[in-house]
């Protein structure tokens, strides 16, 4: 999809935690995860555009041209976004009656948190989007314990953002990605080896492609866009329905009865 050079961290004297939390309590293992149509089981973002927006038929020529590497995620977002001038209050309260969660997600978030095993959401959406939901299906104080990097947004000039294209998205990088997932992913994948948890990461389409290569083993959404980059660029993974496929395949790397290499099934 085009050249889309990363910004490499600079050097920090931050203690090791703060500069990459998922290791504060010392795990072996990390699950990093795409929101949109991977922990629920609708994209909020494809839905907004659809409903509210300049419709499907725009958007999925816009998934195909990232696909095909003519034009950046980046600038299709924008445009998808820029499309929608309902009030932002308005979105979020579609959304909340729109909107599921995936039928095996809470499950897993349970059981990752009991396992010490941190999920730390991924998202090319937009913080409070996601925030919204997840205390919707989780309860507050259940998602105020996840780590979200996302976009964001902001009012426009001279508006607020619950008026009428009061508000525009806040891109969390300066990437081809508008959020280079593999920004955050890369120095965990870069720790010592003696150091290094084993990474995980769960997605199902473009706003994927940037985290695809950074972990041990993938888990691409049957069906979705992920799975075709994959075979595209040969990049190891396996497919998942939902959450419960990924519990089962976790819980036994976890336990040692699975290596990540054997995992890698391709498409099922």
């Amino acid at each position: 999809m085009g050249s889309v050079s990363s910004p490499t961290p600079a050097a920090s004297s931050e203690p090791l935690t703060l500069r990459l939390p998922a290791l504060q309590t010392s795990p072996k293992f990390i699950f990093f995860t795409d929101f949109d149509g991977t922990i629920t089981q609708q994209d909020s973002n494809d839905f907004l555009t659809d409903n509210l927006g300049y419709g499907a038929v725009k958007r999925k020529g816009g998934n195909h041209d990232v696909l095909s590497g003519r034009r950046h995620f980046r600038d299709i977002f924008q445009e998808m976004m820029d499309s929608i001038s309902t009030p932002y209050d308005q979105c979020i309260d579609q959304l909340l009656k729109n909107i599921t969660l995936d039928e095996g997600f809470k499950e897993f978030f349970y059981w990752a948190r009991e396992n010490n095993v941190p999920i730390v959401v991924l998202s090319g959406g937009m913080e409070p989007i996601i925030r919204a939901l997840l205390s919707h299906f989780l309860g507050k104080d259940e998602a105020d314990t996840l780590q979200i990097v996302s976009n964001d947004v902001a009012p426009r000039p001279g508006k607020s953002l619950n008026d009428e294209g009061g508000w525009q998205i806040v891109f969390h990088d300066a990437s081809g990605f508008g959020h280079d997932k593999s920004i955050e992913i890369r120095p965990y994948a870069d720790l010592p080896e003696n150091e290094r948890p084993v990474l995980f990461y769960a997605g199902d389409g473009v706003s994927d492609l940037s985290a695809a290569k950074e972990t041990d083993l993938l888990f691409a959404k049957a069906g979705r866009d992920l799975v075709t980059y994959c075979e595209n660029q040969r990049v190891p993974f396996t497919t998942f329905e939902n959450f419960s496929e990924i519990l089962s395949t976790v819980k036994d790397i976890v336990a040692g009865k699975l290596s990540v290499k054997d995992a890698a099934t391709g498409r099922k």
